[in-house]
């Protein structure tokens, strides 16, 4: 998955599935004291209550899996406005929408893209930006979020 913590996602997802959430995202950064940080939402939106639930069930599944070298962190919470798109799912539901995408590698001379999510495929996506359109491989792909309209309105830009 895009910018996800593989492993982890893969014995984290059964665990939240089960308890009726969807894993949207997983990240682990740090070094010396790691932050595992996972977005989760359900249909109805998430609560402060499935937040908490949640990461008692993952710290202790972690616990047992021991997938974490040494001392971590553990954030749960709601994918928020700028929600992560880490799975070509998630580009199929957000076609249509303004999206944010970094790039690894540069694509015909830039590395940021944001524009209208025209299609998503299983390997690419088409992003219009500007009038021209961009194919983009998910595996050249740094991180892509949605552009909440709300912040929009609010006069939050992103850079492209």
């Amino acid at each position: 998955m895009l910018g996800d913590a593989g492993e982890i996602r893969t014995v984290l997802e059964p665990l939240i599935e089960r308890l009726g959430y969807e894993l949207v995202y997983v990240t682990l950064s740090g070094s010396k004291s790691a932050i595992l940080r996972t977005f989760i939402d359900a249909p109805g939106g998430i609560t402060l209550d499935d937040c908490e639930l949640v990461s008692h069930r993952v710290s202790d599944l972690l616990d047992i899996e021991d997938l974490i070298q040494g001392e971590y962190s553990l954030e749960v919470s709601s994918p928020g406005l700028a929600r992560p798109l880490g799975k070509p799912e998630h580009f199929v539901r957000y076609r249509g929408y303004e999206v944010l995408i970094k790039m690894k590698v540069p694509q015909d001379g830039r590395r940021n893209f944001q524009g209208s999510l025209l299609e998503a495929g299983t390997e690419t996506v088409i992003i219009e930006v500007s009038g021209s359109d961009y194919e983009l491989p998910y595996s050249d792909m740094h991180k892509a979020t949605l552009v909440s309209e709300s912040l929009l309105d609010f006069g939050f830009k992103t850079r492209n």
